[in-house]
């Protein structure tokens, strides 16, 4: 199962999108206008597709909003994502389509 194909998927149906609209560098919020009840169903959506248990703050980056977070407390996250979101804090919010993609990925794999 291809992950990416698989979150598309989910938020085609979620944020009533056409498939070219969703790549791997759209903003949930800033460019696919997800809202917050939007991000509730896609965190049910994900754990339900993918099998695995969703910690929301983490995976919508709640923890990166004061201004940084360490690796450690972002554990799905490479150091170039992480410098790539704290330069763009001023533009928030950060979480693009492709850091949901590296969460279940990490999710799965810990399993």
């Amino acid at each position: 199962m291809d992950i990416f194909t698989e979150i598309k998927k989910i938020l085609m149906v979620i944020l009533d999108l056409e498939e070219q609209a969703i790549t791997p560098e759209s903003y949930l919020l800033r460019e696919l206008n997800a809202e917050s009840v939007d991000l509730l169903e896609l965190a049910a959506a994900l754990q339900d597709a993918f099998k695995i248990e969703i910690n929301e703050a983490l995976l919508f980056l709640s923890g990166i909003r004061g201004g940084g977070a360490p690796q450690a407390s972002i554990p799905f996250l490479t150091p170039a994502r992480l410098k790539e979101i704290t330069a763009d804090l001023a533009d928030r919010p950060v979480l693009k389509v492709k850091d949901l993609v590296s969460y279940v990925a990490w999710k799965v794999n810990e399993r």
